[in-house]
């Protein structure tokens, strides 16, 4: 199946750009009940599948070992963006599994949140492994092989045993053999996993509502998705689209973004998995659609997503702070039998 347009970006009187790609919605019994474009589109789930990373720290004991809290928990299955909370919860981790946040390798870049940058800028501070959006993906990464033994040294090998546990737990959850996952190198150096965006819905479907996994998994899904939901801003930080989603909906679900125009929505206790893939790329439109199926499906109200309005309908703002433009959501959500 061809991708479908999800989203126009309008300038004047014309449509300027279009993006295009897929959706997949499916329920946790692994029923597809809506989508666009093809349901079956196999890409890299990149952060989205942070989550279900989160999922072996917590049900191999690790963060009862430690007393790893909500908010630190959350930041598990962050992809934040260098706010002094965000930095400070990664050093309060490292405090608790007695190791040295030096064992981080993911990377450094500059704070997204933009005040941070300028407040380092005007100090002189340099960024940090601290400040990477992936630190705290890796610093849960780090609390499991503290945990277990493991060699901290390469923790992001392929053939290390850390990372393929997180390969059994994505196949399992996913319901997709892990020897037909694709395997990439992701923004951080960490393995990063391909597959069928109906099964990265399915994944979210049954993080939503773990029915029949298992009492060890179940309980663990349930602290994942209690932990982001009662600490959105360790999401994506007082700015993000994760952040305000989950806020505009409390309680009701979760939300991930990835890079590379993917998203995915776990509807709690409905037990519904909702993928996002635009194929060029495009968080703009991204973020856009899935407002707009949300809203269409029911999962937020008319003032829900006005309160999301910066996101749902973004305006093309030019250098003269004049707007010139305004992304719009169109797609056309095909339902299944």
């Amino acid at each position: 199946m061809q991708a479908q347009v999800l989203v126009e970006v309008i300038r004047g009187p014309l449509v300027e750009n279009r993006h295009r790609g897929h959706v997949a919605i499916v329920d946790w019994q692994g029923k597809l009940l809506w989508s666009a474009g093809d349901p079956q589109h196999i890409t890299f789930w990149r952060s989205s599948a942070k989550p279900v990373q989160a999922l072996p720290v917590v049900e191999l004991g690790a963060v009862d070992h430690y007393g790893i809290a909500l908010q630190e928990l959350a930041l598990f299955c962050a992809s934040h963006n260098g706010e002094a909370f965000h930095t400070q919860t990664v050093k309060d981790i490292f405090a608790k599994i007695g190791q040295d946040y030096s064992l981080l390798q993911c990377g450094v870049h500059s704070p997204y949140h933009k005040a941070t940058a300028k407040a380092m800028l005007l100090t002189g501070e340099e960024p940090s492994v601290l400040h990477s959006n992936c630190s705290g993906k890796h610093s849960g990464m780090l609390t499991l092989v503290t945990h277990l033994g493991y060699d901290s040294s390469n923790y992001l090998d392929l053939d290390h045993p850390l990372q393929q546990t997180i390969l059994d737990y994505i196949g399992d959850l996913a319901n997709y053999p892990r020897e037909q996952i694709a395997i990439g190198v992701d923004g951080c150096g960490v393995p990063v996993h391909g597959l069928p965006i109906y099964n990265m819905s399915l994944a979210y479907a049954r993080l939503a509502r773990p029915q029949g996994l298992g009492k060890e998994r179940e309980e663990a899904c349930s602290r994942v998705t209690r932990a982001m939901m009662a600490h959105p801003e360790m999401i994506s930080g007082t700015e993000g689209f994760c952040t305000k989603l989950m806020q505009a909906a409390p309680g009701r679900l979760i939300a991930k973004g990835g890079a590379a125009g993917v998203y995915c929505v776990g509807i709690i206790d409905e037990g519904i998995g909702i993928t996002v893939k635009c194929e060029d790329g495009a968080s703009r439109g991204r973020d856009s659609v899935v407002v707009e199926i949300l809203k269409e499906l029911g999962y937020l109200s008319a003032e829900e997503a006005q309160s999301l309005e910066g996101f749902y309908h973004p305006e093309i703002i030019n250098h003269r702070k004049e707007k010139c433009g305004q992304v719009r959501p169109v797609v056309k959500l095909k339902r299944e039998r």
